[in-house]
């Protein structure tokens, strides 16, 4: 009876190990799930949000892997590595540290120049179409606001349609709102929250600025759970309200 019981932890601790090998690798290779803390992704993404990213879309680097590992003959390279498209909105360790992960869209691709004036982007010297939508409220993410939204068309790449999402602005006068052009440098991206007006982005030099190629994490694909924070943890009662349902399993775009 003791060998067998000793057999039975054993193989207790085998299971244990291989399904934590297995979602090691899953994560590595396939998805790895994101939460949502702030806001500069509104309306696209909010507060609360959920998400799998893909982890092959544009290859892997030594961010592929948890807690991004120096890994020889790796450093500054990706494996089966692939540009991002204009539009994708996108994981990547923050340049300064190389650790903390943000979120944004890709704005700009090796060679672009990107320009803010007035609040209207512009990519290689021409205006990117933004069609007003109306009015938008912003919640859970400090003082309930007002908002003005827009529908902007990226222009298209050659074997890919024009890219269309939402973006947020408060105004046309914020910091953000008037930039200098930005030349994008090979081998990087550049990158903006559509909260245009509360994201630091690639707009900010100091702070976030061109982000390597080598940083990408993965693409966004869809969100797979919503909470809205309206119930704590112990409010059993309130969680199915809490729940974004209409969210739930929605694409990334």
């Amino acid at each position: 009876m003791l060998k067998q019981r000793s057999g039975g932890w054993l193989e207790s601790i085998k299971t244990v190990v291989y399904a934590g090998l297995i979602a090691i690798g899953i994560r590595t290779v396939a998805f790895e799930p994101f939460n949502i803390p702030s806001g500069s992704m509104i309306p696209t993404l909010l507060v609360g949000d959920y998400l799998f990213v893909s982890k092959y879309s544009y290859g892997y680097s030594r961010h592929s892997m948890p807690f991004s590992p120096r890994i020889p003959g790796l450093d500054g390279r990706r494996i089966f590595g692939s540009l991002p498209a204009r539009g994708d909105v996108a994981v990547f360790k923050l340049p300064r540290d190389n650790s903390t992960d943000y979120i944004k869209r890709i704005i700009g691709l090796p060679g672009d120049r990107v320009q803010v004036r007035q609040g209207v982007l512009y990519l290689n010297g021409q205006p990117v179409r933004r069609e007003l939508i109306g009015n938008f409220t912003v919640e859970g993410d400090g003082p309930r606001m007002v908002v003005r939204q827009f529908r902007e068309i990226l222009p298209p790449q050659p074997g890919i349609e024009a890219h269309a999402h939402y973006i947020l602005e408060q105004s046309d006068d914020q910091p953000f709102d008037n930039t200098p052009e930005f030349v994008v440098p090979a081998g990087h991206v550049f990158a903006m929250g559509d909260n245009r007006d509360n994201s630091l982005d690639s707009r900010a030099q100091n702070a976030v600025g061109f982000i390597p190629v080598e940083n990408l994490v993965g693409r966004a694909e869809f969100i797979f759970f919503s909470v809205d924070g309206s119930a704590r943890f112990w409010e059993v009662w309130a969680w199915p309200m809490a729940i974004r349902w209409s969210r739930l399993f929605s694409a990334v775009r």
